[in-house]
């Protein structure tokens, strides 16, 4: 196994917060998740009448377990962005999908397992969560864990390929789309 990392300045270590949530945006995450974890247990219990006050309870409790769990953070969503953001996705799932039924398949292609270290832009937090639940989704790259300073351990299919330009491209993507902190180059 091979392992290669792209290193970041130590003023890089020090990421920038994500802007504080106001309170509007707690109540409006809050009210988000109580209707979803309301609407759960609708569909858990056919929406029985008799079960309504213990599923408000329920879903009451789910919020505030959910929020301290999981604090609200700034999400800002355009419809179009996020529209081409899974396009780009599905194309490239669809890609490189192809590209490890290659390599699987045919011996002639080159198949050099390992791991790679990924400097993150995005600071721990529910927005790294979600770029690595993405890559975790395209074939050939899983995070497998943190590494050192803001790094994530990637495992890919060549650790040959250009994985890391890769990631950085789609981590630029992601934060266009969805916003997040960003490193100060």
């Amino acid at each position: 196994m091979e392992v290669s990392s792209v290193m970041n300045s130590s003023e890089e270590q020090g990421r920038p917060a994500e802007p504080p949530v106001t309170g509007t945006g707690i109540l409006g995450s809050a009210i988000s998740r109580a209707a979803g974890f309301f609407a759960f247990w609708l569909a858990l219990t056919d929406a029985n009448s008799g079960d309504l006050a213990a599923g408000l309870a329920a879903a009451v409790a789910a919020t505030w377990a959910s929020l301290r769990l999981m604090p609200a953070e700034q999400w800002n969503l355009n419809p179009v962005k996020l529209a081409r953001f899974t396009l780009h996705f599905l194309r490239q799932s669809i890609v490189a999908g192809t590209d490890v039924a290659l390599r699987a398949l045919d011996p002639r292609l080159s198949l050099r397992p390992g791991y790679v270290v990924y400097q993150a832009q995005l600071p721990p937090g529910t927005k790294r969560n979600a770029f690595c639940a993405v890559m975790s989704l395209l074939p050939g790259t899983l995070p497998c864990g943190s590494a050192e300073g803001n790094g994530l351990t990637i495992h890919c299919l060549d650790v040959a390929a250009p994985v890391v330009e890769q990631l950085a491209a789609e981590e630029a993507l992601f934060l266009r789309t969805f916003g997040g902190a960003q490193r100060n180059d």
